[in-house]
């Protein structure tokens, strides 16, 4: 089985945030493999599905970003996964807008979702998409690298002018995705990086 996390901050007041990229990725995927999220365990909305005979649980923390290892610990031990088994789905600051980075293991590159997750399982070793969402300038066009800029700027919604990059992301990661169920991180990371 393979666990597919998706970030982002639960409730509707945070639905179409910068940091619920992971969330939105998610649901696309969701919706086009007919998995509906059915189910809450370990401090998750769950659904299950089957691609290519591969099971597949895909996990929306019900946590804070900043929390979400909380959840993910849990159903890794739940489920008794190898963590190679474990997708995580994430925003980047540090990556243009709608552009896609797939990677096998790392840090956390700042990510505060992606600390907890890595304290939570005492590991880097394991494959997550990071998806870009750009970083806040300054009004002189610099990037903005402040605390309270970041803190904004990731709990702001997109861009109207955004819109469609984000789209045209949300249905890459989900082809992304299911080359990383059936060929493996190292064929969606030759593919799509």
């Amino acid at each position: 089985m393979k666990i597919i996390v998706g970030l982002g901050n639960p409730g509707r007041g945070h639905a179409r945030n910068r940091h619920n990229i992971g969330f939105l990725c998610l649901n696309y995927f969701a919706r086009a493999q007919a998995i509906e999220f059915k189910h809450r365990e370990c401090h998750a909305r769950t659904g299950s599905g089957k691609i290519d005979g591969e099971e597949i649980l895909l996990a929306k923390p019900g946590t804070f970003v900043n929390c979400s290892g909380k959840a993910v610990k849990g159903l890794v031990d739940k489920y008794r996964i190898a963590l190679s088994d474990l997708l995580v789905v994430c925003d980047d600051l540090d990556l243009p807008l709608g552009k896609i980075r797939v990677r096998a293991g790392g840090g956390s590159g700042g990510h505060n979702g992606m600390k907890s997750i890595l304290s939570a399982l005492g590991s880097t070793d394991f494959p997550r998409v990071r998806v870009g969402i750009g970083r806040p300038v300054t009004p002189d066009g610099v990037p903005d690298f402040s605390e309270d800029a970041v803190v904004g700027y990731v709990l702001s919604g997109f861009l109207h002018q955004e819109e469609d990059a984000v789209a045209l992301a949300v249905a890459s990661v989900a082809e992304v995705l299911k080359c990383m169920v059936v060929q493996g991180v190292e064929t969606a990371m030759n593919i799509f990086n």
